[in-house]
């Protein structure tokens, strides 16, 4: 069970954008960091382990420096490499990555309009880590981008460009379970529902590719070897990623899901959606037979909010946030 803590007020609410909402952890020095998207800003605040000391500051969408109020920010994610944090905002004009506290942009990728037909958005937005030194950042056109990422600096380069998919792509995740060599380690969504499973490397390999389900594919998470997709139609697929197969299917949400989480060292799952609702759920994988079992464990009502972002703020998923659309605040709740 889980009961509601000390909520943190933002300078300006959250956009209805799928996972609006982004946490890390800083342990050593007891803060934990958030930041929520808002048009064309980033709210990113930082607060105490008590809770009871916050600092603002706000990210602009950016081209080579210069503010552009028509650029609307599409996503805001951390992405946590073995050798330094970046944070990475995606736009209707590009990728923005920096410094883990937002004060440096140490990198800055233009998206190219011509190539899009001109009655279609452009927009990237999807981002994660894989493979120990590149981010992944998907685009409108269904491409995703293979940054590969120094350990210090800013040489960043475009490594490769991967193009299975032929809609927008809306999320991309990694293996979130340390410690294992899988057989797949990158996920793939897109907005007819397509998942493509990828083994990152010099050369990312494609392992299998999952077939639309007719509805979009709002949000997917990877931990153990497990696919949990959300859809529109408020189901929760969880899928072996080796082999694509469906190996649960949940009625989680009685609207559209906006975002998924997984407590990488506990294995809880956590769903968010239009109808106000939060699940967290536990995923488990029998160490014989590796049959994979779903148990439901808590659910909780943010009453009246549209809920577009949601995350554990620990890798226990001992806690978590909630975000909803034209909230000005970030609502917390604590394990009891």
């Amino acid at each position: 069970m889980y009961r509601k803590d000390k909520s943190i007020q933002m300078k300006s609410s959250a956009s209805a954008l799928y996972n609006n909402l982004s946490v890390l952890p800083i342990t050593n020095k007891s803060l934990t960091y958030f930041t929520v998207v808002h048009g064309n800003t980033v709210n990113m605040v930082s607060a105490s382990a008590d809770g009871l000391n916050f600092s603002h500051r706000q990210l602009q969408s950016k081209e080579e420096s210069v503010a552009l109020s028509s650029s609307l920010i599409t996503q805001a994610s951390w992405c946590n490499l073995p050798s330094r944090v970046l944070l990475v905002l995606t736009s209707q004009k590009g990728i923005q990555m920096y410094e883990s506290d937002g004060s440096i942009m140490v990198y800055w990728h233009a998206l190219d309009a011509l190539e899009t037909p001109q009655a279609q958005a452009v927009f990237a937005r999807g981002i994660a880590p894989a493979g120990g030194q590149y981010i992944c950042v998907g685009t409108s056109s269904g491409l995703v981008l293979v940054f590969d990422i120094p350990a210090k600096g800013t040489n960043i380069t475009l490594a490769e460009v991967l193009a299975e998919h032929r809609d927008p792509i809306t999320d991309i995740a990694c293996e979130t379970c340390g410690g294992k060599d899988m057989a797949a380690d990158l996920v793939t969504a897109d907005d007819a529902g397509v998942l493509c499973v990828w083994k990152s490397g010099e050369d990312f390999k494609l392992v299998t590719k999952i077939s639309a389900y007719g509805v979009t594919c709002s949000s997917v998470k990877l931990w153990d070897g497990m696919i949990a997709a959300a859809y529109g139609t408020g189901q929760i697929r969880v899928y072996d990623a080796g082999t694509g197969e469906v190996t649960a299917e949940l009625d989680a949400h009685a609207r559209w899901i906006y975002t998924l989480d997984i407590a990488p060292e506990s294995g809880k799952l956590l769903s968010g959606a239009e109808d106000s609702f939060v699940q967290i759920w536990q995923l488990s994988r029998c160490a014989e037979s590796g049959t994979i079992d779903v148990e439901h464990r808590h659910s909780e009502c943010v009453t009246d909010t549209q809920i577009c972002g949601a995350r554990f703020c620990d890798p226990q998923g001992s806690s978590f946030a909630v975000t909803g659309y034209d909230l000005s605040e970030i609502i917390r709740y604590v394990q009891v």
